[in-house]
């Protein structure tokens, strides 16, 4: 009989009985990982084309950002928000408002991406408790989604790759279509928009917000979608008295070629959630970020309208510190045209690649994604990919580039020319 007692350490997304742990990170630098495979018993430098998914923008060990933690460290690493505040936290709050949109005023830190969405649902069922309606108290989203991993997200969510173990706990969210491409035609975004419509007619009185993934569904299949098809949504949200909410986890902080998705938009979401690259891939942690009008709910003489959430690890000094010289970065090393140059390149080659099982290869930002027809058509590509330098990670039906910003010409180029080999 099998001994599983040694297994001590539960991956995700991984059937442990049949995964191997190949791949052991000995250390990282800049865009490479450094890894010692156990069953070949070699090292090997792998350029890595997903930013340890999608955080690491800066990279890794980057000098600056080892700084800026350390001399935190040597102050002090954690103090709770309750009852407590301390400069690290205020002064993010602040960065954060200064390079968002206006109206976006208030921060509220959690731990994770996740737990944020999960702040930013709370907050709009609060939000209209607070005003007195008790019965809004439901969602919409956009099928193919995904939100995270905690429980109300994955209601919200909808994906069945993912969260089909939990299906049945599943009851409190309406699922519709986004309009399919960027340059999606204005009659389809339309019927997209006539659907949100149609459910918002019937159902407003008990739906407290809309929430999208702004312009990329990432892990739910890398769709991408016209910013029209979200400024005609909000007019729609503000008619039925709707928050509408943006998950930027995934987009935010460059990855569709502006700073924000939301910058692309001519309005301002009601909340927006932010993680991954907010710390720069050093350290867990995300902000929900809400207007005025939101807080303003919450901002009373009556304890019983404060907003009743707090994590323990809110607004952590380090990483918070981690947040403002990733920032810093972001600002000072014009990493937008960094982002143009990424984005400019795999237009000129990922776009190249040709093969009767790719069904659609797309490049929006520093995002690419070959789409096969067949997920068996990537079966291999991993181990593929680890012999020729690179560190790819397919799912599903998708191979994509999401790359560290701080990566050159010649190292993407090296990424495309495996992609472009397999499908040889």
């Amino acid at each position: 009989m099998e001994n599983i007692e040694n297994k001590n350490l539960w991956y995700p997304y991984a059937q442990m009985k049949t995964r191997k742990e190949d791949f052991l990170v000995k250390g990282a630098n800049g865009v490479y990982l450094d890894i010692y495979h156990t069953e070949k018993k070699e090292n090997k430098k792998l350029i890595d084309a997903v930013s340890s998914w999608w955080c690491a923008a800066h990279g890794y060990n980057n000098k600056e950002m080892n700084e800026a933690i350390k001399n935190q460290i040597d102050n002090f690493s954690h103090v709770m928000l309750g009852g407590l505040t301390h400069e690290m936290a205020q002064n993010a709050a602040k960065k954060i408002v200064e390079i968002t949109k206006d109206e976006l005023n208030h921060v509220f830190f959690s731990d994770s991406g996740s737990v944020g969405v999960e702040v930013a649902l709370k907050m709009a069922i609060q939000y209209y408790k607070n005003k007195g309606y008790m019965n809004k108290n439901k969602f919409i989203s956009l099928t193919h989604s995904y939100h995270g991993d905690t429980f109300k997200t994955m209601e919200i969510g909808d994906d069945p790759d993912y969260h089909f173990a939990f299906k049945e706990l599943f009851r409190d969210c309406y699922h519709i279509d986004a309009p399919k491409g960027l340059e999606a035609s204005d009659d389809e975004i339309r019927s997209c928009i006539n659907e949100l419509e149609i459910i918002l007619k019937e159902k407003s009185k008990e739906v407290a917000a809309f929430i999208v993934e702004p312009l990329i569904q990432a892990a739910g299949g890398f769709n991408f979608y016209s910013y029209k098809y979200l400024n005609e949504a909000k007019k729609i949200c503000d008619k039925y008295d709707v928050l509408f909410i943006f998950d930027e986890v995934a987009t935010g902080f460059g990855r569709t070629g502006k700073m924000f998705a939301m910058d692309y938009c001519d309005f301002t979401p009601d909340i927006v959630v932010l993680g991954k690259a907010l710390t720069g891939g050093y350290i867990g942690h995300a902000a929900t970020v809400a207007t005025t009008k939101v807080f303003k709910a919450f901002y009373s003489d009556d304890s019983e309208k404060a907003f009743m959430h707090g994590p323990t690890f809110m607004g952590n000094p380090l990483a918070c510190s981690a947040m403002l010289k990733s920032i810093e970065l972001y600002e000072k090393n014009d990493y937008l045209s960094k982002i143009q140059n990424i984005e400019k390149i795999m237009k000129e080659n990922l776009i190249k690649i040709k093969s009767d099982k790719i069904k659609n290869i797309r490049v929006f930002g520093a995002t690419g994604v070959v789409e096969v027809k067949n997920s068996k058509d990537l079966k291999g590509l991993q181990e593929f990919a680890y012999e020729k330098g690179v560190w790819i990670r397919p799912f599903l039906n998708y191979a994509y580039i999401m790359p560290p910003y701080v990566i050159k010409e010649e190292e993407l180029l090296k990424i495309i020319e495996v992609l472009k080999e397999w499908f040889q």
